[in-house]
């Protein structure tokens, strides 16, 4: 764990923190809803920053590797910058949920570009060599189906009342809601067969920063999953579990990136 990891787990901590005490108080609405809703931005925010600065370090653009991090730096950065905007609307102008609204300015390009930096991690670590094995063939054809039948169960089915779009539901509404979790459940395809398939082929050095990424995709399709379904249900507020769960997918995606900015040469 290097110093700039280091500093995202003390932040982390500490806004955890604020989360449980008002989960557990039941406090849904009030300036430290807010105040959590921002504080946890900050950590994609400056750490995505940097993650972008040190791909570098692994020729940018020219490996794998760097392009891994530079878009998954790039992805957690759009979500803090999504985050900040959201805690305007919250703090300034006082709107609880600003959904639709220019947040998603940040947040919808975060998913592909965060789901792009996992992509060139599955070529990083290998994931292709996994593909020979029956077993492999079976594992990537039947885990995307079964995610995303979960999806439009939860999403439209209960949701929505089986009815994709409802009248009292503007149609940017609907197709961010299920754009999100879309997005998402692209990166946890790709977390799924690069988890599944090529841990074997990581390699020790960073084997931790590539599994936080993994977990860290996974946390947010959980999270925009449950933000789609509360939206819509009429049940968010911010400081809801779903909010733990991005806070937590971002906070891993970032802490993953955050440890190429370093060479280690020894673990």
């Amino acid at each position: 764990m290097n110093t700039l990891q280091k500093i995202a787990v003390a932040f982390f901590v500490l806004c955890t923190a604020l989360w449980a005490a008002l989960f557990f108080q039941g406090v849904k609405e009030g300036f430290y809803n807010y105040l959590y809703s921002f504080l946890f931005g900050l950590i994609p925010l400056f750490g995505g920053a940097v993650a972008m600065y040190k791909a570098r370090m692994w020729g940018g653009f020219k490996s794998a590797v760097g392009k891994s991090v530079f878009f998954v730096g790039l992805g957690v950065f759009c979500w803090g910058v999504g985050e900040c905007i959201w805690s305007y609307y919250n703090l300034v102008l006082n709107v609880p949920a600003p959904y639709p609204s220019l947040a998603d300015i940040g947040f919808a390009p975060s998913i592909f570009f965060y789901s792009l930096g996992a992509f060139y991690l599955s070529k990083a670590t290998g994931a292709k060599f996994g593909f020979r094995s029956p077993f492999a063939k079976v594992f990537v054809a039947v885990t995307p189906v079964v995610v995303l039948a979960f999806s439009w169960w939860l999403l439209i089915v209960v949701a929505r009342g089986g009815v994709l779009v409802p009248d009292d539901e503007s149609l940017l509404k609907t197709i961010l809601d299920i754009a999100y979790p879309l997005g998402d459940f692209v990166g946890l395809v790709i977390a799924i067969i690069v988890s599944g398939l090529s841990f074997k082929y990581l390699g020790g050095r960073y084997l931790a920063d590539v599994i936080a990424i993994l977990l860290g995709l996974l946390a947010m399709y959980i999270g925009d999953t449950i933000f789609s379904y509360t939206t819509t249900a009429g049940t968010f507020y911010n400081g809801q579990l779903g909010d733990l769960f991005l806070s937590s997918g971002t906070f891993l995606l970032t802490y993953g990136a955050l440890g190429f900015a370093t060479f280690k040469t020894d673990e």
